[in-house]
């Protein structure tokens, strides 16, 4: 039991303030507030640090960048291999599984010890790995470092322990897969070739043994040359000497004749018996021109050669086109008799694999389909019908389908929600599947004790969004939504509207926000739009209605280099209406024509739109002035109270979608009123606007980047004169704020060049994205960090308003970048700045303005500014310290109080700045539900502030015992489906308020309030302080949440130094901090999302999510919920092949490869010729409890399991010896006393 006493001051015990510090956190204006009467708060936090693991669960999508292929036909697993060091094993749905090599090298090649539950891999480092693949978390038994040579090709005959390797030199090495220690036979390349040979034969590219002869190897060289090696005489049996380069090669089952494929995209076959010359050449795609001669064609990279019982040999390749086929997509061609199919793919073939019935190759193979690994798909075509039809692909490997934007994680959903969106999105499946069952099907898995629903939610490029069902550590698809079906499309010569905003994804998902409780669905996309949706399971014939917001910042941001003075200028009373705003009377500007219209026009007529989503409302902020609107930053609503608000750099506006009207449309600053915080400078107003359009050349020419710099509107204004006055004016020093002016700029993934006006998700921070080594963004943000600034009343001095109709940023830039602050890191620690540590990060040369003025304070200015409140620890207090854009980072509706004197909550929207600052906006919402949907809601702002440091990124509220206050929420009720006149249909509202959700408790609730640097706990409504924390000083936090984990609550953050927290709820004890991975993408950093449940996923590539937990309980049931890769199964029997057919053929002769391999008869291999490496003993998924008395009992644990199944196994088999042999005594028995009287000649 731990008790919580309020003080005076809001302190803490836990966390002390900085005595130069902030105003009192429950001041409104940065002043300290009447001390409130001291009251005890009993809470029990039962959460420890030893709740609390990271563990990485399940990855999830398609192999990023895939180099290899593998099949286990007796097991059917497949394995992938990937240009990162990954290795993906899939068996039937369920049965996932990821493994990474610790080197990351890519893997050329993989290997199936065939039904032996084990994996070799052939990297690019030169190494060899053997994977156990019989434990639920495979690991690696065994490695072999080549030293002296690379390794080109690898292959392992089925049933033998002996892998042969081939290398660059042409040499080819036997290693022994027991052991994994290489053997002293060795295949030279010099004595493979004739001596008179005078050339180098090249890599070797093929290794196999003939079906025929397991003492005959066929050694395939790139040149050509093609050489049969008999491994007991120690000599080459035949050379073939070809012209051009071959591929691979593939035997006929009886070992008589094979197939090559080469370069000039021929076949070759060749006969056993002669082979001086092929005895068929032939050009699958190769047409014969006039003169004779077959026309040039790409090389066929890959041939499989499959024979069938009851029908003729299937031929299967990949490439071979013809040069003159320009624009023609990858293909694989299927020859089957006279036959010849062509299957077009979408990307480029990788490798592909034939599946047949039996792993031995001297037997008719009987080929059922074809595994085809593109580089950004996976598709299995059936080869027992004759149309070649494919099979649905179980797993989740169309994430990337469209690059992903966002996502979003939802754990403890209602039950009924997964059926419902799984039924209406089997309606709109694709059809033409192979009606066969998945061939891939190897492995067990069943579903664990402890499952909840889960949906994952990811946002595209193309403005699609999908659902998946994530229960139980699998994915599958259950919904798929477009939102560009809303939008009319753009026709080709209109750049009016969103042509020069984003050129090729103009529907790209930035943010979604999503009520499972009333299905109610909301999208942010790029082009600063809001589309809110409702579920039905009717189909509805409807119109959309079109709101338009002119959301602008008034204030003047650029200072012209011939202005020197402060022009004071206070606010138009006007502005605070919500209404939108006349357009600028500038209509000599070619840029008029585009004012007051938003990015993309939404459909004005009547659609039809499927059960499903159904989009109702449409939101989009307008041009003005010539200049795009800028993109949002924060998005909430509420299904109870019917509202929605946006935020972007600008301001803050709120929607009444039952009644279709805009609330609230308002800049930042007017937000506060008379209780801003911060006295704001003046600026005098711009004179001569400059037109300009596309984004910045790049250059690196600091000077000319300088210039360009300080014609943008959102740029620092510097200009020659400022250069030389780090000051700029007049003003002291003492009036300035340090602030960090950091390029932001999102992109989507493969961004080519800086054409590309598109950005991405803007409530995750990213510091840059660089294109060509440069920072391509000239744009940047004030950093939340800032001394607090002198108390400004109503009289004090005010920022200069600018013009109507005056937006921040440029044209052409507004859609590319997006502002958003970022904190950086003290001068005397880690590094100088977030710059400095972004550019070791990314190794981008970062110019800034900043380090130009480092030296122009004194060092006694530097440390007073480091020790007050919410100072920026970057070196810049040049002009850029003027910046006074703030914007909307985050914002929450919730049962709260509005002010100190409030008794009772009511609904209010928490709204949080870039500035660390924290608005409490009251509304006064009609209870009835005839009067909610005629009388207006008021929305009335206090001036109510709280104060952090950095940028506000998540609200949490606890009632006064400690537990977790959710939403009130609008039960879902389908729109569609007519109201019966007797019994009208009402809303449902279900509402956590905090004065219903305590009784013993008293009065008032705990808001939690993070931000990037620190997380701060308020009692409500008195706003007194009673717990801070400081997350970090040396990084900033990405992400964080408050979430449930093991029936209580805590505070979960993503640092970007790749630090996992933990804190607990309310007091801020750091239960957790793991060093879990380093940010060097950022695509992780914004993806990344925790949700219920001790669970998160971000995206680790651009094709894959990858799933984690931070639950010690979930760490240890983990192996329960994996599946299974090995699964005890009987090898099949080889056919028996008679003995006439046996003797005509040439019967195999035993071969033992232990006695030509092993040590007795060929000796030790050369030390220095590769070097053995032991594994780990199997124990992956156990190195994060490895070094303590968790890690051994965890292994204790996996043991005893696998010895009571071997011991369960051993009585299963002792009790049917048993039941036999008393059925054998009991026949017995019965014989004998049936034979007991019976003489002799009676038999």
């Amino acid at each position: 039991m731990k008790k919580f006493r309020k003080v005076l001051d809001g302190l803490t015990t836990s966390s002390p303030v900085n005595p130069g510090g902030s105003p009192a956190c429950g001041s409104a204006a940065g002043t300290p507030s009447a001390a409130p009467t001291p009251r005890e708060i009993e809470i029990q936090e039962t959460l420890m640090s030893e709740h609390f693991q990271i563990c990485k669960t399940v990855r999830h999508g398609f192999p990023y960048q895939p180099t290899a292929l593998a099949f286990d036909p007796v097991q059917k697993i497949l394995a992938v291999g990937s240009r990162s060091g990954g290795v993906r094993l899939l068996g039937r749905p369920g049965v996932d599984c990821h493994c990474q090599h610790e080197s990351g090298a890519a893997v050329l090649q993989l290997q199936f010890l065939i039904n032996e539950g084990a994996l070799v891999t052939a990297c690019a480092d030169d190494t060899l790995h053997l994977w156990n693949l019989r434990q639920r978390r495979p690991a690696i038994l065994h490695s072999l470092k080549f030293n002296r040579e690379r390794i080109t090709f690898c292959h392992l005959p089925f049933q033998s322990k002996w892998l042969y390797v081939g290398t660059e030199r042409g040499n080819t090495h036997i290693v022994n897969i027991e052991s994994f220690v290489l053997s002293g036979y060795v295949i030279m390349w010099n004595k493979a070739i004739e001596l008179s040979t005078k050339t180098h034969p090249g890599p070797v590219v093929h290794l196999s043994d003939s079906p025929k002869d397991e003492g005959k190897l066929l050694i395939g060289f790139e040149s050509g040359t093609i050489v049969m090696w008999d491994l007991r005489a120690k000599r080459a049996d035949f050379r073939i000497y070809y012209d051009e380069a071959i591929h691979s090669v593939s035997w006929h089952h009886e070992g008589r004749q094979f197939m090559c494929s080469h370069s000039d995209g021929s076949l070759s076959m060749w006969n056993m018996r002669n082979t001086a010359k092929p005895f068929q050449v032939t050009f699958p795609h190769g047409k014969t021109q006039r003169d004779g001669r077959k026309e040039s064609c790409k090389p066929i990279l890959k041939v499989e050669y499959k024979t069938s019982r009851n029908s003729e040999a299937f031929v299967v390749f990949s490439g071979g086109l013809s040069y003159d086929k320009a624009g023609r997509r990858p293909t694989l061609t299927i020859m089957h008799g006279k036959a010849i199919t062509v299957l077009e793919m979408d990307y480029p073939i990788v490798d592909f694999l034939v599946l047949c019935d039996t792993p031995y190759l001297n037997e008719v193979q009987e080929p059922y389909a074809v595994v085809v690994l593109l580089e950004k798909d996976f598709v299995v075509v059936d080869l027992t019908q004759s149309n070649f039809p494919i099979f649905e692909n179980p797993y989740p490997m169309d994430i990337h389908e469209s690059p992903v934007t966002c996502t979003a994680y939802f754990a403890d959903c209602p039950p009924d929600i997964i059926p419902v969106l799984y039924s209406i999105g089997a309606k709109h499946k694709k059809t033409g599947y192979s009606h066969k069952e998945w061939p891939v099907s190897g492995g067990t898995w069943t579903v664990g004790s402890q499952t909840y629903p889960e949906i994952i939610v990811t946002g595209h490029a193309d403005g699609s969004i999908k659902f998946w069902d994530a229960t139980a550590i699998t994915l599958q698809m259950l919904y798929k939504l477009k939102t560009s079906k809303v939008f009319e499309k753009p026709k080709s010569g209109d750049v009016g509207r969103s042509g020069e905003l984003v050129e090729e994804d103009p529907y790209a998902v930035q943010m979604i926000s999503w009520c499972p409780q009333s299905r109610i669905f909301c999208v942010v996309g790029i082009s600063a739009h809001v589309i809110l949706y409702r579920f039905s399971k009717h189909d509805a014939n409807t119109t959309i209605t079109s709101l338009e917001v002119r959301l602008q910042c008034e204030m003047e941001d650029v200072i012209s280099p011939s202005d020197t003075e402060n022009t004071p200028c206070f606010s138009d009373p006007s502005g605070l209406s919500p209404q939108p705003q006349p357009p600028s009377p500038r209509s000599n500007t070619p840029d008029s024509a585009r004012d007051s219209i938003p990015c993309l026009k939404v459909k004005d007529r009547m659609i039809r739109m499927p059960p499903g989503y159904q989009a109702e409302l449409v939101v989009q902020l307008l041009w003005i002035d010539g200049e795009p609107p800028q993109q949002i930053t924060s998005l909430d609503l509420n299904s109870a109270y019917g509202l929605l608000a946006l935020g972007n750099c600008n301001g803050l506006a709120v929607v009444d979608y039952l009644q279709k009207t805009v609330l609230l449309c308002m800049n930042t600053l007017e937000l506060y009123g008379s209780a801003d915080p911060f006295q704001r400078l003046t600026r005098s107003p711009r004179k001569n606007r400059q037109s300009t359009s596309g984004l910045t050349e790049l250059s690196d020419n600091q000077v000319s980047l300088d210039l360009e710099r300080s014609k943008s509107p959102t740029s620092a204004p510097y200009s020659p004169s400022l250069h030389n006055d780090p000051r700029g004016t007049g003003e002291p020093v003492s009036n300035l704020r340090s602030c960090h002016y950091s390029p932001v700029f999102y992109l989507l993934d493969n961004v080519k060049g800086p054409g590309r006006k598109l950005s991405l998700p803007t409530d995750l921070k990213t510091d840059l994205d660089h294109v060509n080594g440069h920072c391509t963004s000239p744009t940047s943000q004030p950093c939340p960090s800032g001394r607090a600034r002198v108390p400004g009343g109503p009289e004090g001095p005010r920022l200069a308003r600018r013009g109507p109709g005056r937006p921040p940023f440029r044209k052409a830039q507004s859609a590319a970048c997006m502002e958003v602050s970022l904190p950086v890191s003290s001068l005397t620690e880690g590094y100088p700045s977030r710059r400095a540590m972004l550019q070791q990060l990314h190794g981008v040369s970062m110019y800034s303005h900043d380090e130009h003025h480092i030296t122009t304070y004194s060092w006694s200015e530097r440390e007073s500014r480091e020790n007050s409140f919410s100072r920026s620890r970057s070196s810049s207090v040049s002009s850029i310290d003027r910046e006074t854009k703030e914007a909307v980072t985050t914002l929450q509706f919730m049962e709260s109080y509005g002010r100190k004197t409030d008794t009772l909550p009511t609904p209010c929207l928490w709204v949080g700045t870039s500035l660390g600052l924290v608005l409490i906006i009251p509304m006064s919402i009609p209870t009835d539900e005839q009067e909610r949907q005629e009388d207006p809601v008021t929305v009335a702002p206090t001036g109510t502030v709280l104060m952090l440091k950095g940028s506000i990124l998540r609200f949490g509220f606890l009632d006064c015992g400690g537990a977790l206050i959710h939403n009130p929420y609008e039960v879902w009720r389908d729109q569609q489906v007519p109201d019966d006149p007797d019994r009208p249909r009402k809303r449902k509202l279900v509402n956590f308020s905090p004065s219903s959700s305590q009784e013993a408790s008293g009065d008032g609730h705990l808001a939690v309030v993070c931000s990037e640097r620190q997380a701060k706990v308020f009692l409500m409504p008195s706003q007194a302080c009673l717990y801070v924390h400081n997350i970090t000083e040396s990084s900033f936090v990405l992400r964080a949440d408050v979430v449930s984990v093991c029936n209580s609550v805590c505070l979960a953050c993503f640092c970007a130094n790749g630090h996992i927290m933990t804190l607990s709820l309310p007091s801020l004890r750091p239960l957790l901090d793991v060093a879990y991975l380093p940010l060097t993408d950022m695509r992780i950093a914004r993806t990344f999302c925790f949700t219920n449940g001790g669970q998160a996923l971000y995206l680790c590539s651009p094709t894959e999510i990858q799933r984690i937990t931070y639950s010690q309980e979930m760490c240890d049931n983990l192996q329960e919920m994996l599946g299974e890769l090995f699964t005890p199964i009987e090898t099949p029997e080889a056919q028996n092949r008679g003995f006439l057919k046996g003797f005509f053929s040439g019967n195999a002769q035993t071969f033992d490869r232990e006695e030509l391999f092993g040590e007795a008869a060929a000796g030790k291999a050369s030390r220095s010729l590769a070097q053995h490496i032991p594994g780990q003993g199997g124990m992956e998924g156990m190195k994060a409890a490895a070094g303590g008395v968790v890690g051994e009992l965890a292994r204790a644990r996996i043991a005893l399991d696998e010895r009571g199944q071997r011991l369960g196994e051993l009585e299963e088999r002792t009790a049917l010896m048993m039941t036999s042999a008393e059925t054998f005594s009991k026949h017995a028995h019965e014989l004998m006393l049936k034979c007991k009287d019976k003489k002799w000649y009676q038999f």
